[in-house]
């Protein structure tokens, strides 16, 4: 088989055994000879992956030759559990090899896009220079071999996730991945959902070819669909440059884009305990299905595990100063307010999270967050156990549901997996 390897199975699940064989030969033309290897997958938030099999498979078969670590693409997220990595990864590879990525001290500055290409790529709204930053690790560790291991799916910041966005904000730092947010939030959230070109997209790639090509990176990069009502892996792909990354995110597209006809006046979505622990990552239930929801409809946000507003204390504390207002509320309270200008990725999330009073947004947590909380950052409230009586989760299924009581609602089970539009809302450029 030719390197790069772009395995596509739309017809039938590409299995554990097919995947291995894949790994084989991926380590046949770029590892055999590998000495000290670093892995950089994802974190528990994108379990459904596969990155955790593919990580955990490189290690069993590569461990007697190689010294080999991982770096979990952590972005701004808290570093993994002992629990979560047993989950992610297998409880047999030493937690010591799993290293933190610390966002605002670990960073080496690689170099710089230009104010005049973030004057350029915003469109006239952003006039800085914008830091092309990863770990440290990537240059300190002399590394024979660095493997970006994760998922392509849509995605509300750059258009679609993972390759290069794995390295400049998976293990990023704070000037790259504050001012990468606040690009995609002023340039638009609902013009770069889905889209494999866009400008937070191209800040990256621009940045990655130009700074850090002479590092030893390989991609390995998995699209998951929908299959006989479950997730199945469909589509591997493994290579270094940006056509392995295109490819991926074409089939991507195919998979995971759920275009419909009308728009849903009542959305349920679901977050899933171990996933959704925060309004940080759970407000995917927003950005994703926003494209789709009818003006004045209504998104209620199950939320069992809900216990703060940001993945690290410091957003937390913004995000309960600021609240989820409107756009041009978040916008303005950047220009008169230091604290939130100094955290661009915060006020990206803020405006995000708001739906500029289109339609309403009732978060319906456990115990772990009280109705006061969820009331002062915007939200309505409902406690999930009431909801749940009224929408029980074992009578819906993915998509329209009609009631027994004649009620239509869409119901989502992860926000994580896809993009929901109205057909005329979305054009693929």
């Amino acid at each position: 088989m030719s390197y790069p390897f772009h395995i596509v199975d739309t017809e039938q699940t590409i299995s554990d055994e097919a995947l291995s064989k894949i790994l084989d030969d991926f380590i046949e033309v770029k590892a055999k000879n590998a000495k000290r290897i670093l892995i950089l997958p994802p974190d528990i938030t994108r379990f459904y992956s596969k990155a955790g099999f593919i990580s955990a498979y490189l290690y069993h078969a590569l461990k007697e030759q190689a010294e080999i670590f991982f770096l979990p693409a952590l972005g701004t997220h808290d570093p993994m559990s002992a629990k979560e990595i047993d989950v992610m990864f297998g409880p047999d590879i030493p937690k010591e090899l799993f290293l933190p990525h610390k966002w605002r001290t670990d960073v080496q500055k690689f170099g710089e896009i230009s104010s005049e290409r973030m004057l350029e790529l915003s469109e006239g709204k952003l006039n800085y220079t914008m830091d092309v930053a990863a770990n440290k690790l990537l240059e300190e560790g002399n590394w024979d071999l660095i493997v970006s291991v994760g998922q392509i799916v849509p995605h509300e910041v750059i258009g679609m996730a993972n390759y290069t966005k794995n390295i400049l904000v998976g293990t990023g730092g704070s000037d790259t991945i504050h001012k990468s947010h606040f690009l995609g939030a002023v340039y638009g959230m609902e013009r770069i959902m889905g889209q494999i070109d866009t400008p937070v997209r191209r800040a990256l790639n621009e940045g990655f070819d130009q700074y850090l090509r002479h590092l030893p990176i390989e991609f390995i990069l998995t699209v998951l669909g929908p299959k006989n009502d479950k997730l199945a892996l469909q589509g591997v792909f493994c290579g270094d440059g940006e056509d392995t990354y295109v490819e991926a995110c074409k089939l991507s597209q195919k998979l995971n884009l759920n275009l419909l006809d009308k728009p849903i006046q009542k959305a349920i979505v679901y977050l899933e305990p171990d996933e959704f622990k925060t309004t940080w990552l759970g407000n995917k239930s927003i950005y994703r299905t926003r494209m789709a929801m009818a003006d004045d409809g209504e998104l209620i946000v199950l939320a069992p595990a809900l216990h703060r507003f940001g993945e690290d204390m410091a957003i937390d504390e913004l995000i309960r100063k600021f609240g989820y207002k409107t756009t041009d509320e978040t916008l303005e309270a950047v220009k008169n307010n230091p604290e939130l200008a100094n955290n661009l990725s915060a006020a990206a999330h803020l405006i995000h999270g708001t739906t500029d009073n289109r339609f309403n947004v009732t978060y319906c947590p456990g115990d772990g967050v009280t109705q006061e909380e969820i009331e002062s950052v915007n939200y309505k409230y409902c406690h999930y156990n009431d909801m749940i009586k009224q929408y029980p989760l074992e009578s819906l299924k993915d998509g329209w549901n009609t009631l027994p009581n004649g009620e239509e609602i869409f119901y989502v089970s992860n926000p994580a997996l896809g993009l929901w539009s109205v057909k005329d809302k979305f054009i693929s450029k």
